[in-house]
C-alpha cells in the first residue's frame, strides 16, 4: 500500500471476526476492495446495497472513492465490517453526518458473534436426544 498522505479520511470497521480498514478520498465513486472492484469482491447484490447504506443515508453516493483492505470471517461479516468502516470514515469526513448515521444504526458495532460450543453437548445450545427409558 502506498503512503497514507494521499488519503483524506480513514477508519476501521469490525463485524464478527472481520476487520476492514477503509480509506476515503473525494472522487467519483470508485471502489477498490483488496485490489478488486465492489461487484467483483461481493457478487451478491444484497451485500452491495448493505455496504452502500452509509452513502445512501448521507446522500453522498458517488462523492467519495473507497479503498479498503478487508480480512477475516466470511462474506457477510466482511460486508458488515466494511459498512461500519465507511460510516466511521464518513463521520470523520463530516461530523454533521452523525445524526443520520446514528439513527440508521450505522455507527454501532454489531456485537453478535457465534456462541462457543459447550462441553458435553453437540453444539452451543443443542443437547443430545433425551431417552426416558
Amino acid at each position: 500500500m502506498s503512503t497514507t498522505s494521499e488519503f483524506r479520511w480513514q477508519a476501521v470497521g469490525r463485524r464478527k471476526t472481520s476487520v476492514a480498514r477503509v480509506y476515503l478520498t473525494p472522487g467519483t465513486g470508485k471502489w477498490e476492495i483488496n485490489g478488486r472492484t465492489l461487484g467483483d469482491y461481493f457478487p451478491r447484490p444484497s451485500l452491495v446495497s448493505h455496504i452502500q447504506q452509509p452513502f445512501t443515508t448521507t446522500d453522498t453516493l458517488g462523492a467519495f472513492d473507497v479503498r479498503a483492505h478487508v480480512e477475516g470471517g466470511g462474506q457477510a461479516g466482511q460486508a458488515g465490517a466494511l459498512r461500519h468502516g465507511i460510516a466511521r470514515a464518513l463521520l470523520s469526513a463530516d461530523p454533521l453526518h452523525r445524526p443520520k448515521l446514528r439513527t440508521g444504526g450505522l455507527l454501532t458495532r454489531d456485537p453478535r458473534a457465534v456462541e462457543r460450543k459447550k462441553p458435553g453437548r453437540p453444539g452451543a445450545r443443542k443437547r443430545f436426544q433425551f431417552s426416558k427409558r
